[in-house]
């Protein structure tokens, strides 16, 4: 199976709570924009979080983002699936999978997972992808 690698920054991060503030567990929804180079190349990327803190630095979340662009030269657009945690030292965990029947164009019968693990602060952060296609 092709694996390929690269970085990503997050620019923009707009969350609010929707549930009750001050106790927990407290649920938040999120938004961020993602910009991708390497292996993946996909500028102004949104990805739409569901986030549950257990305690005030530490939780769980998931999430999609729609990428348009390319993957190792090919091109079009795909979705990918989400699911993640973040602990009070501030270390972010995040596995993801493409969504079935989502990939267009060049990327079309994509199949993939991934993931990657962030400390807070960091402006760029790597990523691992492994991918075949339905039709290869």
């Amino acid at each position: 199976m092709p694996q390929t690698t690269g970085h990503f920054a997050s620019a923009d991060w707009q969350e609010r709570c929707v549930g009750t503030e001050g106790s927990h567990p407290v649920l938040a929804h999120a938004s961020v924009t993602n910009t991708f180079s390497g292996g993946i190349r996909a500028a102004g990327t949104t990805c739409a979080y569901s986030i549950v803190y257990v305690a005030e630095a530490t939780g769980t979340f998931s999430g999609m983002q729609v990428l348009s662009g390319s993957l190792d030269g090919r091109t079009g657009t795909f979705a990918l699936e989400e699911r993640g945690s973040f602990g009070a030292d501030g270390t972010l965990r995040c596995t993801f999978d493409v969504v079935p029947g989502s990939g267009t164009a060049e990327l079309a019968g994509l199949r993939g997972s991934g993931g990657f693990t962030a400390r807070q602060g960091e402006t760029s952060v790597p990523f691992a992808f492994s991918y075949h296609y339905d039709r290869d």
